[in-house]
């Protein structure tokens, strides 16, 4: 068994019922983390549609929020949701804001201590592409 998220007529992803369970579990958490609807809707039948325009800003304010967590154990277990929502929304050409990542990366390298921490946005980004190929439907 699986679920579809669509867009549109589009699928642009088709995971497990565990996998997706999971995400949509996930889904509520930072819904209120951000204070934002996802635009991902409701699965009904094993299937939601995606709105662009509430995913793209959803997407936009995750990445923000997750570029300013300081928390180590946040930081970490927000990357695995983050990776997989910026891989959908790459699937469904949404541009993603990555200067604002990249401004709080870069504020971030003038007052830490960690000489890694300017890799957390490439690293990021390598990891969502790469989740891409396990997406596709």
């Amino acid at each position: 068994m699986s679920q579809y998220y669509d867009l549109g007529d589009r699928t642009l992803w088709n995971p497990s019922n565990g996998a997706s369970r999971l995400f949509m579990s996930q889904v509520t958490v930072y819904q209120a983390e951000v204070g934002l609807p996802s635009g991902i809707g409701p699965m009904e039948a094993d299937e939601c549609q995606i709105d662009p325009i509430s995913f793209a800003v959803f997407v936009d304010a995750l990445l923000d929020w997750h570029s300013k967590t300081r928390h180590a154990v946040m930081a970490t277990l927000s990357e695995g949701f983050v990776a997989t929502v910026l891989a959908l929304a790459e699937t469904a050409n949404i541009e993603v804001n990555w200067q604002t990542a990249e401004r709080a990366e870069s504020h971030y390298l003038k007052t830490a201590s960690n000489p890694h921490a300017k890799e957390w946005t490439a690293a990021l980004q390598q990891k969502s592409r790469e989740l891409i190929r396990h997406m596709a439907p």
